[in-house]
């Protein structure tokens, strides 16, 4: 897209606030299930933090499918507006974007650009989150095996 074209960018902003509002809802309603699924687990153990290590690692994994489900929905959208050659440029793309990575030589039609930059917006956002919420767990973990000892 061209700088110049600021009119264009109505459509970028059109689908992409939409898409952040759900995909930040749609994780932090997860990151809520979890977290109650890790209070009701989280018992005192005796096994030297073992069972600490299980509910983090749980967690982490639970997070990460998440993450996968929203660079998913991006991915749709991106092959539903023709912004990509195909799905699996449409899913790298996604993921570089999400991730903040983007080393891969993947580029959005033009016309499509800035709802790539609202992309990396999202997963700043949903990372923050994540980070959170994982910070949560180890210290609710840590208390309780802790308590234990």
């Amino acid at each position: 897209m061209e700088p110049g074209n600021v009119a264009a960018w109505g459509q970028d902003w059109a689908w992409g606030v939409p898409l952040i509002i759900v995909n930040v809802i749609f994780h932090a309603f997860a990151l809520g299930l979890i977290n109650k699924d890790v209070l009701s687990r989280s018992k005192p153990s005796r096994v030297l933090f073992s069972h600490s290590y299980v509910v983090v690692g749980m967690a982490a994994l639970s997070a990460t499918v998440f993450h996968a489900v929203e660079v998913v929905s991006w991915a749709v959208v991106y092959s539903l507006l023709g912004a990509t050659s195909d799905p699996k440029a449409a899913m790298l793309y996604s993921l570089n974007a999400m991730t903040s990575y983007g080393h891969a030589n993947l580029y959005l039609a033009p016309r499509w650009q800035m709802t790539g930059a609202l992309e990396a917006l999202n997963g700043w956002i949903l990372f923050g989150l994540t980070t959170a919420f994982l910070f949560s767990v180890v210290q609710k973990a840590w208390e309780k095996s802790l308590q234990s000892a």
